[in-house]
Parts: C-alpha cells; structure tokens; sequence
C-alpha cells in the first residue's frame, strides 16, 4: 500500500471520487475535525482529507501506523474500530476506507455504531466497501475479506446505527467488465497464477487509462447513483 498509493490507477480514481462526494457537503480549509477509521498507511489522511480540515487516523496494525509516521502523520492512534479511544461528539467527519470488510472488524454494525458515538449530532460518515460477495476472488483471501456489500445491506447498517442516508452509489462501473473477466479466470483456473491483492497487479502503461476512466466516473458517483459498481459509497448523517 505505501508503495503504491499515490501512483496506482485505482487509488488515484477513488481519490477523485472522494473529493467529489466531499465538495457536495464541505469545502476545502472548512476546519473540520475528521477520523480516519482505519488509516491503513496514511495517504487519504495526509494529502487530500487533510485539505478539508485536522485529520486523526486509527489503525488495529502497528506496522501501518509506523508507515503513517513516514509520511508526518501528527495524530494517530493505536486501536479497535469496534472500541474508539475517542470521547463522544468529539467529530464532525468519519471516513472509511475499505476496513469494515476486513475479518479483524468483528462486527460491521458495532463499527458504524461507535463511529456514529464520536460523531457530533448532524456529522456524516463517509464509507466506501467492495462490492459483491459473488464477486469474492484471490484477491480477497489476500486481504482477509470477511464480507462485502450491496448498496442495500450498507443502507440498512447506516439507519439500524442512528444515520440517515444522504447518498449512496456503487462506483468503478465502466470497468467492472475486466473485473469479471478476471474472476472468470480465477473461477476456471482456480489454483493457477499468483494469489495476491488486485492492487499488486502490474499494469504497466494501462495505469495511466485506468485512472482516467476510473476519474470520469467522479461526478456520476457524486451526484447521480451508479447502479452497479465493484465499490459501494454512502454518505450517512448523524440523527
């Protein structure tokens, strides 16, 4: 992850996304105070969310956080997102990246509900989750997927947890066709090729169309609802 966030295709598309989503509720300096619920190596939480206000980041990996203090990370903690070390109304933003998925969260609800806990009345919560348990590939077992979701099932965990939903969208749409061809693959050769994470795959002179594709999609996501997507995005307000 270090190595490669701030040159691979799907990082830089999804921080198109992202700042799209943002700019609909926020604009850049505002002085929010936000949380970064699994930091994972600090890109998010040191570049673009840092525009929007003072970024704290969260992660259960040691090793992560040491990452997150190479790139100057001031505010970091060690923890649990089912458990925050964070007094309540204490934020006015949550983000989170690719984390409840994981099978170190050992329970996705009590997650949004401590994050919705840290959260001051009217905050948001912003969630980006791998799409589709059919979908489930060697990508998955590389990064210890525990679940993944539809737009309908992440509805419903936001209102069961005190949000209500503001926006929702799948996203990476336009090349969902290539992700299906390659699970296809995995599905008829299942023990051939490399067993790795996605974002390991070498792309090449691709990367750079990728990213451009995977940008257009950022005022779509943003302000319409991508029917299908191999992400799914909420945006949740605090009741």
């Amino acid at each position: 992850m270090y190595r490669v966030e701030r040159s691979h295709w799907w990082y830089a598309g999804m921080e198109s996304i992202t700042r799209h989503l943002l700019n609909r509720w926020y604009c850049p300096s505002q002085g929010l105070n936000i949380l970064d619920a699994g930091c994972g190596t600090g890109a998010a939480m040191t570049t673009y969310l840092a525009e929007y206000g003072k970024v704290t980041g969260f992660d259960l990996s040691p090793l992560a956080l040491e990452f997150c203090r190479l790139r100057n990370a001031p505010r970091l903690a060690c923890a649990s997102g089912v458990a925050l070390p964070f007094l309540s109304g204490s934020f006015d933003l949550v983000t989170s990246f690719d984390v409840l998925y994981e099978s170190s969260v050992t329970s996705d609800s009590l997650a949004i509900k401590e994050s919705s806990r840290v959260l001051r009345p009217g905050g948001r919560i912003l969630l980006r989750l791998p799409a589709y348990d059919w979908l489930r590939g060697r990508h998955d077992e590389a990064v210890h997927t525990a679940r993944r979701y539809t737009s309908g099932r992440l509805a419903e965990l936001l209102r069961e947890n005190g949000f209500v939903v503001e926006h929702l969208s799948y996203a990476n749409m336009f090349l969902f066709p290539l992700a299906m061809l390659k699970r296809l693959t995995e599905w008829i050769v299942p023990n051939g090729g490399d067993v790795g994470s996605d974002l390991t795959f070498d792309v090449g002179f691709l990367n750079q169309a990728l990213k451009t594709v995977l940008r257009a999609e950022a005022p779509l996501v943003s302000r319409g609802h991508l029917p299908f997507g191999l992400s799914v995005l909420a945006v949740g307000r605090k009741i």
